[in-house]
């Protein structure tokens, strides 16, 4: 059984309800939040491991409340869970600091398998190393990523996305294996994630002066991260 805490935002009573519920039985302590104001408020008190978040919520945007949530939890997981479909959506909630998505309706046991994979992430020891490539370094340590000695803003999953991929640099990293070390070896449902984190570090790349070519798509395979530009 695990200590972690969970807070989750869920403005739908039936839903949370049940959210609360189901994670209780597997050990979790939970706390729920219908409204995001009384979400940052639950974050403040007692800083939770892992936040499920709605972004259709009744009082505050769902981005707003998550881009509080990382400013206030800057080491927990925050995973959203979304009616909505469109894919702007959930890049917004990925660069407010969300490290993963669900849309609804999602099956428990895919959320279970989710929350237990970046738990593990989580508590996962840092390794003592750093990966240069080109005007990138990786301080693995301290998980800080610069480009040209600037800093860049990643959120937890883009780090280790880009670690993953740089410290590969000119090899093809398979979707399977980018899977199971950024997020889990048993990680359960589709991949699609992948893509929109990837899609995510390239604009971010971007930001800070980078060719997002950097990443090439390598069809039917992976991606690549090329040592030269």
């Amino acid at each position: 059984m695990t200590s972690a805490r969970l807070l989750v935002v869920e403005d739908d009573p039936i839903i949370g309800d049940e959210l609360v519920q189901a994670l209780a039985v597997q050990g979790y302590e939970v706390a729920l939040a219908p409204e995001g104001r009384l979400a940052m408020a639950e974050a403040e008190a007692a800083a939770p491991d892992l936040v499920l978040l709605d972004l259709g919520l009744p009082d505050v945007d769902g981005v707003t409340v998550c881009r509080r949530l990382r400013a206030v939890l800057p080491s927990a997981v925050i995973v959203v869970l979304t009616a909505r479909t469109q894919e702007f959506d959930v890049v917004m909630a990925l660069d407010a600091g969300a490290d993963d998505y669900l849309t609804k309706p999602f099956r428990l046991t895919e959320l279970l398998a989710r929350l237990r994979a970046h738990l593990r992430r989580q508590a996962a020891p840092p390794e003592d190393r750093t990966v240069t490539v080109g005007r990138l370094r990786l301080d693995l340590l301290g998980r800080r990523a610069y480009l040209a000695g600037a800093e860049i803003a990643l959120r937890p999953k883009e780090f280790d996305l880009l670690v993953a991929l740089a410290g590969r640099a000119g090899e093809v990293v398979t979707r399977e294996q980018l899977m199971d070390e950024v997020w889990d070896e048993n990680w359960f449902g589709p991949t699609k994630t992948l893509d929109v984190h990837v899609f995510a570090l390239r604009r971010k790349l971007s930001d800070y002066g980078e060719d997002p070519r950097r990443i090439t798509t390598v069809r039917g395979r992976g991606y690549r991260y090329e040592p030269d530009a």
